[in-house]
């Protein structure tokens, strides 16, 4: 069941995914830091591939792919996902959005109801208005930063590390990719694209049947962002893990696959 890194030609260029598995399409969204892409998903992939056919995709202006180097807004992140399901010919599937990914997930599970299955926001963003200040004030990270956090971050899964290591540090050392980047966190940052693009009255619309998935620790978006998500979204279920922060599939890989499986399974 490992992982195989792929890419795939999009209207703004090429796109890199991972993908492993086979069954019932299950499409992995990532967050928003600068070293975040689809290969912060491979700790988790395993045990997910095993049932299902599950494709972690780098969201636009993310990991080594082309860059679309104009100004920003929502509906293009949201319709990366579509245009990705389209070109590989997914109809529907499950969708998994971690932070800025479940925030993508959730307007895309309002945009494209036909398009989901079942959906997991997973310390979701886009509930609060305020931006988170290191988003605002966002600088690249060094190349020691970036060395230290990929190879941590792969340390446990079997994988040639190497490549993954040089697109983060070609990406850090390229002012188009740095700019494209940037443009996504100003347009994120911006107050009236967190008013504009909130999801909490969005919520109430989404029918796919969701797991609303938390670490009780969560310092980034506060356990009572994800109450109020699960309270607005008619039947879902809330999980909630203790001990854990924000980054519940780095932290708790096990139990967050645990959960994930028996949700879908239902």
């Amino acid at each position: 069941m490992a992982a195989t890194e792929k890419r795939v030609t999009m209207s703004h260029g090429e796109t890199r995914y991972f993908e492993a598995g086979s069954g019932y399409p299950t499409i992995l969204i990532h967050g928003a830091g600068f070293l975040s892409g689809a290969d912060g998903w491979l700790p988790t992939m395993q045990p997910l591939a095993e049932q299902y056919r599950v494709l972690a995709i780098d969201c636009l202006n993310w990991g080594p792919g082309d860059v679309f180097n104009q100004e920003f807004s929502f509906p293009y992140l949201v319709d990366h996902v579509r245009e990705f399901m389209d070109v590989l010919d997914i109809p529907r599937a499950n969708i998994v959005g971690h932070s800025m990914g479940g925030w993508i997930a959730t307007l895309f599970a309002y945009e494209s109801p036909e398009r989901v299955h079942k959906l997991i926001l997973v310390a979701a963003g886009g509930a609060a208005t305020r931006p988170l200040q290191r988003m605002v004030e966002f600088k690249v990270p060094d190349d020691q930063q970036i060395t230290d956090q990929i190879s941590l971050r792969l340390s446990k899964v079997d994988i040639d590390i190497e490549p993954i290591l040089e697109s983060y540090l070609d990406k850090a050392h390229d002012p188009e990719q740095v700019e494209a980047f940037a443009k996504v966190m100003r347009h994120m940052t911006d107050p009236l694209t967190r008013q504009r693009y909130n999801t909490l009255r969005r919520l109430p619309k989404i029918t796919a049947p969701t797991l609303v998935l938390w670490g009780r620790e969560d310092k980034t978006n506060a356990l009572e962002l994800g109450e109020q998500i699960h309270a607005a979204l008619k039947g879902s279920k809330l999980v909630v893990i203790d001990d854990t922060g924000h980054g519940v599939p780095q932290e708790q890989p096990e139990r967050f696959t645990k959960e994930v499986l028996a949700f879908l399974a239902e």
